[in-house]
């Protein structure tokens, strides 16, 4: 593996490879995304079958696309993607994970494709697809921008990508730092670092800048009373999603 990868920061890895072991429990570290993924999904399916034409109400929606997850973790968007008929492959740097997301896999009787890989040697072999999804994971890595310029390599013409992160705002700092990790404890002190967070414009002007154009941008809001997330499109001031497609 390449140690210079622009989505390799090691201490990020050696951060997520301990927590490997929590992936599937829904009220550990991960428990964010467990309630996040209802509405990740949404705007995943809303998008991909609006780009992509397809209908959602058919068996196996997705068949026939191949999708792309980096920095795949434990496999929580990858497997709601497989069941849905997509072809599915999950990379992540950090082996435990890839271990994790293989397990799981195998105890749901699901057919997905897990490489412990980088972005960029998938991108150096040459490799593309349909759907490129990266959630939760620019913010982690050692250069954003090399970062999503090599995502958007992988995207075949007539491709999408789609990517989530936190906005770099005061309110971002106040409730996915101090509210959920020093207050609720959600997450591990120092799972997050603020100057890494990017605001929707720079992510946007990255894709721009490699020939993709934005389709849609929704913020992901939480509910303190319900316990869960839903889809915002006016309100981007902490999670938010951005969906953006190559033309043919």
């Amino acid at each position: 593996m390449d140690s210079g990868a622009a989505s390799i920061d090691e201490r990020e890895i050696a951060k997520f490879s301990a927590m490997a072991a929590e992936w599937w429990d829904p009220e550990g570290s991960m428990k964010p995304l467990h309630r996040q993924n209802p509405a990740r999904m949404s705007f995943l399916t809303d998008r991909v079958s609006a780009h992509f034409g397809l209908d959602l109400k058919a068996p196996d929606p997705l068949s026939g696309l191949t999708v792309l997850d980096v920095g795949c973790g434990g496999g929580l968007i990858s497997e709601p993607l497989a069941r849905l008929g997509a072809t599915v492959t999950g990379i992540d740097a950090a082996a435990p994970s890839i271990e994790a997301a293989r397990a799981h896999a195998r105890e749901g009787g699901l057919d997905i494709t897990y490489r412990n890989v980088t972005a960029e040697s998938l991108l150096e072999s040459g490799e593309s697809f349909d759907l490129v999804v990266s959630l939760e994971v620019v913010e982690h890595v050692a250069d954003p921008e090399a970062f999503v310029t090599t995502l958007a390599g992988l995207v075949r013409p007539g491709g999408a990508i789609a990517l989530s992160t936190l906005n770099r705002t005061r309110k971002a700092f106040l409730m996915a730092i101090v509210g959920a990790e020093y207050v609720l404890r959600w997450l591990p002190r120092g799972t997050h670092d603020w100057r890494k967070f990017l605001r929707p414009s720079e992510i946007a002007g990255m894709l721009r800048r490699e020939g993709l154009q934005l389709e849609g941008t929704a913020g992901l809001v939480y509910n303190p009373l319900t316990e869960s997330w839903r889809l915002d499109p006016r309100d981007l001031d902490v999670n938010y999603m951005l969906f953006a497609a190559r033309p043919e």
